[in-house]
């Protein structure tokens, strides 16, 4: 499948960490600062697309906001992988053994202080996605063809802080996907051609 050999080609290809300072360099970030580890899924199913969660609107961090199923690396965690399946099968109901781990894409440090290992899976076997009530609002697809074609992103900005900070988007319907899951995308974007 063309999908499967470019999402592969990409984690081979995976150079060069990102940040959520990419784009504002002027940002001075604190030297000796420690980022804690965490893990994202990027969940490939071939005929629907890479699945992403919509947060809950009462969450205290990051509320109403598009992510990747994921989260930080809990000690009962033998890997980062394990936590990136642990957490799709949390949130949208992905069980493990549903997925193939293909690679992984560049880590990506985040403005909350982490820094996030993006690891991209083939979802073998299909499965009915189920929102996790606490965090998850609303579970979704969007077509891989969308998330390669960098043409599809664009660079925005918004007052963080007391000054402007730029970041990446990459809109699909009504979702408005941007900050760490947009630059994730974009790395991919940037290493897969689209097909």
């Amino acid at each position: 499948m063309v999908e499967l050999a470019l999402l592969r080609s990409a984690c081979a290809l995976a150079s060069g960490d990102s940040s959520d300072f990419d784009l504002n360099p002027a940002i001075q970030l604190p030297p000796g600062r420690k980022l804690r580890p965490a893990a994202v899924l990027l969940a490939y199913e071939p005929g629907k697309g890479v699945w992403l969660t919509k947060r809950s609107s009462h969450l205290k961090h990051h509320p109403g906001q598009i992510a990747f199923p994921g989260g930080k690396l809990d000690p009962t965690d033998a890997s980062l992988a394990a936590a990136a399946l642990r957490e799709a099968q949390e949130e949208i109901g992905l069980p493990t053994e549903n997925v193939h781990i293909l690679g992984t894409l560049p880590a990506h440090e985040t403005v909350t202080g982490f820094l996030v290992t993006p690891l991209v899976g083939h979802i073998h076997r299909p499965f009915t996605a189920r929102p996790e009530a606490g965090e998850v609002e609303e579970v979704f697809a969007v077509p891989l063809s969308h998330l390669i074609d960098p043409d599809n992103f664009s660079i925005q900005s918004r007052r963080w802080q007391g000054q402007m900070r730029r970041y990446y988007t990459v809109p699909w319907g009504p979702y408005y996907i941007w900050g760490a899951t947009a630059r994730i995308l974009y790395s991919l974007a940037a290493k897969a051609p689209v097909a």
